[in-house]
């Protein structure tokens, strides 16, 4: 039996079992959440989520979740989110995730389970959060580790997750590991084959392994995290394709840093991404790469309700080549070297005006064009070096 098979049939199972239970929906077991986000982006040159130039609405998110506690070892839980972000992103409604959480034991010393379903991957400080604005450090994660133009690439997964929660007087220890498959678009094709080919890119039948290991200190000041994910996606040629049948294999990890005073925050992470693509035939010759990504993040509260970030991030395609020159030199130039790298300056202040509405103003300097979308930016002789994004964002929660 194919794992996509086996996957969608454990997903039908946790639908039953929360049709069974239904009965029991008005004994306040049943718990309900949404959020929306509204933006506004303006750049100097460039184009983020739309025709940011001259100023742009189109990014909004939406979403909806429900989580049940059918027993006491058994939750069941799900998310629904639209998300708009210019030609990246129409709208069109998606499951989050949905998921089956049974806890095989919850003792003194910790608990441990298994997730079945689709499930937010444990990557990162980020990542399983990174769709609710009041969870994130600005109007978007840092861009350089948790690539918003291949978003869905290790966002969630659908699989089986084990976990572990460790309690100990010396700090707590949170673990998790598992396998499942990766949900691709053509948001991922565009970023790791430089076009929109005529074939399809599919994750290939086997599993994308994740984990991750957390630790935070008995008062919670501090947070270290390991985390990674291991993939392949496999390459089916289509009609007049003069690319063969190929597979690209990446291995993803973050190492995490989180310190919390009283007022401040620091925040710090640092990934690598070893690439390969294989077998596409003379016209796309076997080729290696390592993207490089790091930010250091402080977050200073003037008051509870408002506070100031400041973060710094570099990112690179390749941590050999940071300067692009030979991507720019095979293509004559076509290709800018700055394609391939981003340094980034950002600033920002948050004002929750109530638990339940959050407003957000961000200014970002920007060097080199690497986050960006070539969905969005497609000629990258219109690219500009030096470019700069103001953002604004509304945000309600229940």
């Amino acid at each position: 039996m194919r794992y996509f098979s086996f996957t969608g049939g454990l997903l039908l199972l946790m639908l039953s079992a929360f049709s069974l239970q239904a009965q029991d929906i008005n004994n306040q077991q049943v718990q309900w959440h949404g959020f929306v986000t509204q933006g506004y982006i303006k750049t100097s040159d460039n184009s983020v989520f739309g025709d940011s130039e001259k100023g742009t609405f189109d990014f909004t998110e939406l979403g909806l979740s429900a989580s049940y506690r059918a027993s006491e070892k058994l939750l069941l839980a799900a998310q629904g989110l639209s998300r708009n972000a210019g030609e990246m992103s129409d709208g069109s409604p998606s499951i989050d995730f949905l998921l089956m959480d049974y806890q095989l034991f919850n003792v003194e010393s910790g608990t441990g389970g298994i997730r079945v379903g689709r499930i937010k991957n444990s990557l990162g400080l980020y990542n399983d959060t990174r769709d609710v604005a009041f969870t994130r450090p600005g109007f978007l994660v840092p861009q350089v580790i948790y690539f918003g133009k291949v978003r869905n690439l290790v966002l969630s997964s659908d699989g089986v997750m084990l976990y572990r929660d460790i309690f100990t007087d010396n700090g707590n220890f949170l673990l998790t590991g598992g396998a499942g498959k990766t949900i691709l678009d053509k948001n991922v094709e565009i970023a790791y084959l430089f076009e929109d080919r005529v074939g399809k890119l599919e994750s290939d039948d086997g599993a994308t392994w994740l984990a991750s290991g957390f630790y935070t200190t008995p008062d919670e000041r501090l947070k270290l995290g390991l985390s990674g994910a291991v993939s392949s996606m496999d390459y089916s040629p289509g009609a007049g394709d003069f690319l063969q049948a190929g597979r690209t294999s990446f291995k993803f990890w973050v190492a995490s840093f989180q310190y919390n005073w009283e007022k401040w925050s620091l925040s710090a992470e640092y990934m690598q991404e070893p690439i390969v693509w294989k077998q596409y035939g003379p016209f796309f010759p076997d080729n290696k790469a390592t993207a490089q990504g790091y930010f250091l993040q402080t977050v200073f509260r003037l008051k509870p309700e408002v506070e100031l970030m400041l973060r710094y991030e570099e990112g690179f395609a390749d941590k050999d080549d940071r300067r692009g020159r030979a991507i720019s030199t095979l293509t004559g130039g076509s290709v800018p070297g700055f394609s391939q790298y981003s340094k980034i300056i950002t600033t920002g202040l948050r004002w929750d005006l109530s638990p339940s509405f959050m407003v957000r103003a961000e200014l970002q300097l920007h060097e080199g064009t690497f986050i960006l979308s070539s969905r969005e930016n497609a000629d990258p002789t219109n690219l500009d070096k030096n470019w700069n994004q103001f953002s604004l964002s509304a945000s309600y929660r229940f």
